[in-house]
């Protein structure tokens, strides 16, 4: 487990399965957690008790990061109460099911404007207060293997997160030069959020979606966690624009499979 004593780390999504995992995990190796999510205050209670438990400052916010002015005020305030972050993870994330024909464009509007636009306006805010204050540090934007494999039942969430790993490619180049390493976590099929909840549901769908997996496993929220983690350690100094596929083998087998 990395050393993250003395930095601060803010975690968009950060009351969902993968959000929650990384903000403890964030926490369990040192740094003071910030998260923020859609959901009232009241809901993240158990998850700023756990990170404080660590001995490590919380702090939740309620934010919509589809807005850029509310998640710059943000920023703000984590970094008057904690500090500037210095490890940004873009983790917010919605999908909705249905093809090409079934995706309206206030559907698409939604996703691009929270997969997409939300990770680029964390990132944004995070990276000029680092770079305001001169210091180095690490951006994690937790992708998809939907980037690279067609996806056809959800394509605005495919096309978002296409998107989102050319954003990372392109901060990767810029930014490298000023200390701060950006990369992306791309996991396969994760046992959380709305895939789990569908595996939960439907035993003969997750029965089939594991059989189309090589390694034969569901992705857990924690494994999520540690490979964001990797990223993160300030030993690790030379990956910079790269994806860290954990997909369990699923690439290379299918493209296109569906979750029926």
């Amino acid at each position: 487990m990395p050393d993250l004593t003395g930095q601060c780390a803010i975690i968009s999504g950060g009351l969902g399965d993968i959000g929650r995992a990384i903000a403890l995990a964030c926490a369990e190796s040192g740094a003071d957690v910030a998260m923020g999510d859609v959901l009232e205050s009241g809901e993240a209670t158990e998850l700023v008790a756990a990170v404080r438990k660590t001995g490590r400052l919380a702090r939740y916010d309620q934010v919509d990061v589809s807005d850029f002015a509310t998640v710059k005020s943000w920023v703000a305030k984590v970094e008057t109460e904690l500090g500037t972050p210095s490890i940004v993870i873009p983790n917010a994330a919605v999908v909705q099911p249905g093809g090409f024909t079934g995706t309206t464009a206030e559907r698409w509007q939604r996703e691009i404007a929270i997969n997409l636009n939300g990770a680029f306006h964390l990132a944004k805010a995070g990276v000029d207060r680092m770079l305001a204050e001169g210091i180095g540090g690490r951006v994690v934007f937790v992708g998809s293997w939907a980037a690279h494999a067609p996806h056809p039942h959800i394509p605005a969430y495919a096309a978002s997160k296409a998107g989102l790993r050319m954003l990372m490619k392109c901060m990767a180049v810029e930014l490298a030069g000023r200390g701060i390493l950006v990369n992306e976590v791309a996991p396969g099929y994760v046992n959380a959020g709305l895939s789990g909840r569908h595996f939960q549901e439907d035993p003969v769908a997750a029965k089939k979606a594991r059989g189309r997996v090589p390694v034969r496993q569901f992705i857990e929220p924690d494994e999520v966690a540690r490979q964001v983690l990797h990223l993160c350690d300030p030993a690790n100094r030379h990956t910079t624009g790269s994806t860290l596929l954990m997909d369990g083998g699923l690439s290379l087998t299918s493209a296109a499979d569906q979750l029926r």
